[in-house]
């Protein structure tokens, strides 16, 4: 992993500040020891993990964050999952959702289950760290960044005071309702900001129309290049370039451009 250098006192979107908050979720995979090494490289000198396990039928092993602060700034990266584990869950609508943070419209059972059973600890570690008015950020790539969009949402929907500073996600899968969904863009204007990466399978479930994205689209296309949005003609002829980018295995182009490390390479060409 290349450390990054995280500048404490960033208060808006860049390309530099959302490369590190992809560094910070690509953290989330690494394991404690890593985690608190490179916290402290990054400047943050206090640091909690969050970690909390399930057992079947639900679908998933456990649920992983960390939380790390210094005087200026608080981050909460969560960690996301295999891809091929989510596909089944992601894909049933049978279960009844789940109420939304604040009682907002609704989320997809299983991010509610895993949401909710490391919330607890993450809420714990901001109130313990959060003493000099820093700024808070959520982050995450994939699961997580589901996770961080609903943290964000339970804050600002069930605590306003604490509306954090910025979210900045990932290959995030459709997580809420369009009830929800639009409460959380008018609340997270310039705020909240989703990164796709061209044909990245991750995003395209649960399926619509029960579930939806929020917006502040940030798009990879297959070159490359960042997006404010995905033009509607262009957007087509860019997927299917991006899936004959590699001839031999035109199908693996939805799970190569899920993987965090393409993410980084992109922003890292875009702060050019």
């Amino acid at each position: 992993m290349t450390t990054a250098v995280i500048d404490h006192t960033a208060a808006e979107y860049s390309v530099g500040h959302a490369l590190s908050m992809a560094r910070a979720a690509e953290l989330a995979y690494e394991d404690e020891k890593r985690v608190e090494a490179t916290a402290r490289e990054w400047g943050f000198d206090r640091v909690r993990h969050h970690h909390t396990s399930f057992q079947p039928p639900f679908p998933l092993e456990d649920t992983q964050a960390y939380t790390i602060a210094s005087p200026q700034m608080i981050i909460t990266a969560f960690r996301g999952t295999q891809p091929v584990e989510m596909r089944d869950w992601l894909s049933d609508t049978t279960t009844p959702p789940w109420p939304g943070p604040g009682k907002t419209g609704f989320i997809h059972y299983g991010f509610g289950e895993a949401f909710n059973g490391v919330w607890p600890q993450v809420r714990g570690a901001i109130d313990e760290f959060r003493d000099n008015g820093q700024t808070l950020w959520f982050t995450g790539h994939n699961l997580g960044g589901a996770l961080a969009m609903l943290a964000a949402a339970r804050l600002h929907f069930e605590e306003p005071n604490l509306t954090p500073d910025g979210v900045y996600t990932f290959g995030q899968p459709r997580t809420c309702d369009r009830t929800l969904a639009r409460a959380y863009d008018s609340a997270f204007t310039k705020r909240m900001y989703r990164f796709v990466n061209n044909n990245d399978v991750v995003p395209q479930l649960p399926p619509e129309p029960a579930f939806h994205h929020v917006d502040a689209l940030r798009y990879i296309d297959s070159d490359g290049t960042i997006r404010d949005k995905i033009p509607a003609l262009g957007g087509l002829l860019d997927r299917a370039k991006g899936h004959t980018a590699d001839m031999l295995a035109p199908a693996s182009d939805g799970v190569r451009d899920h993987l965090m490390k393409q993410y980084i390479a992109a922003l890292e060409k875009n702060q050019n």
